[in-house]
């Protein structure tokens, strides 16, 4: 009788040991913006709604700031460990995941809000093969990037000549197109690299005027949304860490982040309107192009898009593919265009 109740309170022990550490899987998400950038605080509402959710089972934890990874360490950081789930941009890491960089060539993305919904179709239909060390949660862009510089009107494509444009990825090879010379610079870093005067300029979105405050050390901007392009962002999982999970909670996950998808496009959206906003109080100019200087900007960055194409040949795709995810992206471009004002989401620009 005596071995069977010991034998009993040892088994009890262990199913109750088992049970408070399935319940203590702790989850460090990584995250290089500062901790008041929207990509943050939205990060945080995911962390947050995601635990309840799930309910005690994951904890997820979002580390701010870089302070577990900056921009340029996050791929490799999370593939080997340093974190369970990571959010940076491919550009960061040119050519660990060329498909997907399909996002930075000028292919006129008009908003995040549309960008980003094609980029996770896009995903969903061709699943390159880049992502496969990854189980990828959701993907998202930033707003088109615009031309900012310090002290010089860009109003055509002479004035970029010689200045230094901060760049990254393939927008370095927009920028270069253009006339300017391209200097990669990490996003942290660019404020001071302005009032140093390290570069002239930025080729980034208008919610950096404010969530990185650039608005303060540059004073114009000019727009030209013919070759929208966007940085592609990821919130990707280490794939063993992932495993690891029970299929109940990887399914909450999941459906979770798809749903998500769509909040986190609003807010990209909403924070481009209030970099202009905020831009302009400053007393920064906005500057407008005509149409047939915006067709010269077409023009000069189409070898970006040739290159890319003889660059992805290169990697082992067919030519005929490459064509069909521009041509699947376009075509996209107009439904989503329709969507959102359908929808009557706000965005930064008319078209």
């Amino acid at each position: 009788m005596l071995k069977k109740l010991v034998l009993s309170v040892f088994v009890f022990s262990l199913l109750f040991s088992a049970s408070i550490n399935a319940e203590e899987v702790k989850l460090k998400f990584a995250n290089y913006f500062p901790p008041m950038h929207m990509n943050s605080v939205v990060m945080g509402k995911y962390c947050e709604e995601l635990n309840k959710k799930l309910a005690g089972k994951v904890e997820l934890t979002q580390y701010t700031g870089g302070t577990l990874l900056t921009a340029p360490k996050m791929a490799a950081g999370v593939a080997s460990g340093i974190a369970d789930i990571g959010l940076s941009n491919c550009s960061y890491s040119r050519g660990r995941f060329p498909v997907m960089e399909i996002t930075e060539l000028p292919l006129g993305f008009p908003s995040s809000w549309i960008a980003t919904h094609i980029s996770n179709e896009f995903y969903n239909k061709y699943k390159p093969k880049e992502w496969d060390p990854y189980q990828v949660l959701m993907f998202s862009t930033s707003p088109p990037n615009v031309v900012q510089t310090q002290n010089k009107k860009v109003t055509n494509l002479q004035a970029l000549k010689g200045l230094r444009i901060r760049s990254q990825g393939r927008l370095a090879d927009i920028v270069k197109s253009l006339g300017a010379t391209p200097t990669p610079i990490e996003i942290v870093d660019l404020y001071e690299s302005l009032k140093r005067n390290v570069v002239d300029g930025s080729y980034i979105p208008l919610e950096t005027l404010k969530g990185f405050k650039l608005g303060e050390v540059q004073k114009y901007v000019t727009g030209a949304i013919n070759i929208g392009s966007v940085y592609g962002f990821y919130v990707v999982m280490n794939k063993n860490k992932w495993e690891s999970l029970p299929p109940d909670v990887q399914k909450v996950m999941s459906d979770f982040s798809k749903e998500f998808i769509g909040r986190w496009a609003v807010e990209w959206n909403r924070i481009d309107i209030e970099g202009a906003e905020y831009f302009k109080k400053l007393g920064g100019q906005i500057l407008s192009i005509p149409a047939s200087e915006s067709a010269k900007w077409v023009k000069a960055t189409q070898p970006v898009i040739n290159d890319y194409k003889k660059d992805l040949i290169t990697k082992g795709y067919k030519s005929s593919e490459v064509d069909e995810w521009i041509k699947y992206i376009k075509t996209r471009i107009n439904y989503w265009k329709a969507q959102e004002k359908k929808r009557k989401i706000p965005t930064a620009y008319k078209y």
